[in-house]
């Protein structure tokens, strides 16, 4: 007994002569008769009669297939480039990549610009761009997250990032190491020909590293495994070696605290296999003491901070706890006010850690009943295992950042010194010091410097090719780099450029507020305590401003008539 065949549906068990038949009768249904009629008979084939349409090739794609006239165009076929002719706001994925019908096309909607923005589906870890940009502004927010990936674009040529000469190199790392400060004009008319300029680019590209072993990819440490497994780690076995490298390890680690608290150093990032710590100095993020910012963290962290007398706050934590606390005010005032607000007010649907006087008021209706010795309550350990339970729900998510200050930070110092946890005792990273990453020189550092490469492509507009021209940052990008780039950027592209940003998302909650009661920190204060501290005046403004982008990052920042948007 044949099965029944609803149109326009292929049920899934049928041969494929089936489902070629069907298709073909779905077609000509679909095609209107004039055009039927219009197409031409093939080559050596029967005539047909008026009425029948022409016959499809089964083995042809939708994408590909010959379309009547009238026929919609796909979305992502049909989305060229714009009317007004502006080559910066083609699709910036088909300048760089080829056309690959594998790959999944991304459906863009009708009111957004086809920017570079596309090109967030392969961040670290994706994450929503808001439709909405920022309002235009002379400055962009401080963003403390690490970048292993920029990708600029402009209509002028990067032509002054290429072929660096032997005496501009040098220069460049000495303008580094005797941090010397570069003020370029407003806008270059010969960028390639400003050795200013060319010599600036090769000093915002330099940052130190601890340890260096070049066959080892050291940033990311966080899920690196895939990267670092079958590489030569002779350590891994010795135990006498595990300890010489922890010990010049350290030797490493207190110099760059030491630098970081006479205010010779701004911050530097400890990078493990579990979790990364951003020091700051004081005077850096709205704040007027040194701070260590940890992300993720997990209950046993956490537990063996306690142990050592480390006081820390979990600012995210608290924040959702104050929430909650008003929300919950804000209702019982409101008669008939639903109780869902109250869980929905919690940011990103997470779950606030209970309070200690949860447990404790959550019997006292029992009294006000009078119930209270006929109804058994849960002993003091299943109390325990619940708060453990919501402890533990948040350990390796951005809500379990902890944040030390002041002397704790030296305390948190040694901690991490004598913790053995700090390093794997198994697998690729097994016996490897963790990465520090830090601006400005230290003792056991190596100077390493990002990797720059400019990109030319031509995008079809209208009927011609024009040229757009791309530059491509990566590596361990900290957030003084991508200020200095930028600077560069402002003046060398004439006010006019765009950029997509690849953030290591463990980081990116380092952009949360550390403390919004206090009033923020006066800029004269700021200068005069950290003159020497390696950064140019305007970066050192920038990171001196409270963070303002929460638990996200920059995505997308985009300059135009001297003036920045971003999207986090």
């Amino acid at each position: 007994m044949a099965a029944h065949t609803v149109p326009g549906y292929s049920p899934g068990f049928k041969k494929p002569p089936a489902v070629l038949r069907l298709k073909r009768k779905r077609l000509r249904s679909s095609e209107p008769p004039a055009a039927a009629a219009a197409a031409p008979p093939p080559c050596g084939a029967a005539p047909r009669g008026a009425s029948a349409p022409a016959r499809r090739n089964p083995f042809s794609s939708l994408d590909n297939a010959p379309r009547a006239a009238g026929t919609p165009q796909p979305l992502e076929r049909a989305w060229g480039p714009p009317a007004d002719g502006n080559p910066s706001a083609a699709p910036f994925w088909q300048l760089l990549e080829p056309v690959s019908e594998d790959k999944p096309t991304r459906r863009a909607e009708p009111h957004e610009r086809a920017d570079i923005l596309t090109l967030t589906d392969d961040l670290h870890s994706p994450a929503a761009v808001p439709e909405v940009p920022s309002s235009p502004k002379r400055e962009f927010p401080a963003d403390w997250s690490i970048k292993t990936r920029l990708l600029f674009m402009s209509s002028q040529p990067f032509t002054w990032t290429e072929h660096l000469k032997a005496q501009e190199e040098a220069q460049g790392f000495a303008q580094h190491c005797r941090a010397i400060e570069t003020n370029l004009p407003q806008s270059l008319q010969e960028p390639k020909l400003s050795t200013e300029l060319r010599c600036a680019f090769q000093q915002s590209l330099v940052y130190w590293l601890h340890p260096s072993l070049p066959w080892l990819q050291l940033f990311p440490r966080i899920g690196a495994d895939r990267k670092i497994v079958g590489k030569a780690s002779p350590w891994s076995q010795d135990e006498d070696l595990q300890q010489v490298l922890m010990s010049d390890w350290s030797v490493s680690f207190t110099s760059l605290y030491n630098l970081l608290k006479a205010k010779l150093c701004p911050y530097f990032y400890v990078c493990t296999y579990q979790f990364t710590v951003l020091f700051r100095a004081a005077g850096l993020a709205g704040s007027d003491v040194i701070t260590a910012a940890i992300s993720p963290t997990t209950r046993g962290l956490r537990e063996a901070m306690r142990n050592e007398g480390i006081e820390f706050s979990l600012p995210l934590v608290e924040e959702s706890k104050s929430k909650k606390q008003k929300n919950s005010e804000v209702n019982l005032e409101t008669e008939g006010a639903n109780s869902l607000e109250v869980d929905n007010s919690v940011e990103g649907g997470e779950e606030p850690a209970p309070s200690d006087d949860d447990d404790e008021e959550s019997f006292s209706w029992l009294e006000e009943m009078g119930v209270q010795d006929k109804v058994k309550k849960p002993d003091a350990i299943s109390i325990k295992l619940r708060k453990d339970n919501h402890e533990v729900q948040m350990d390796h998510k951005p809500q379990s950042l902890a944040l030390v200050k002041g002397t704790n930070t030296f305390t948190l110092l040694n901690f991490l010194i004598n913790c053995k946890s700090l390093v794997a005792v198994a697998g690729p990273q097994a016996g490897l010091p963790p990465t520090l990453l830090s601006p400005v020189a230290f003792r056991g550092g190596t100077m390493q410097t990002l990797k720059a490469r400019s990109i030319n492509a031509k995008a079809r507009v209208q009927l011609a090719y024009e040229n757009i021209f791309s530059l491509e940052i990566v590596g361990p990008i900290m957030p003084h780099s991508l200020h200095a780039l930028t600077m560069l950027l402002k003046a060398a592209q004439r006010g006019a450029f765009s950029g997509v940003f690849y953030t290591h998302e463990p980081t990116a909650v380092f952009n949360t507020d550390l403390d919004d009661t206090h009033p923020a920190l006066n800029e004269e204060t700021v200068h005069k305590d950290l003159p020497t501290c390696g950064l140019h005046p305007k970066t050192l403004d920038q990171l001196s401003q409270r963070p303002t982008l929460r638990k996200s990052s920059i995505r997308f920042l985009e300059m135009k008539d001297y003036a920045y948007t971003w999207k986090s």
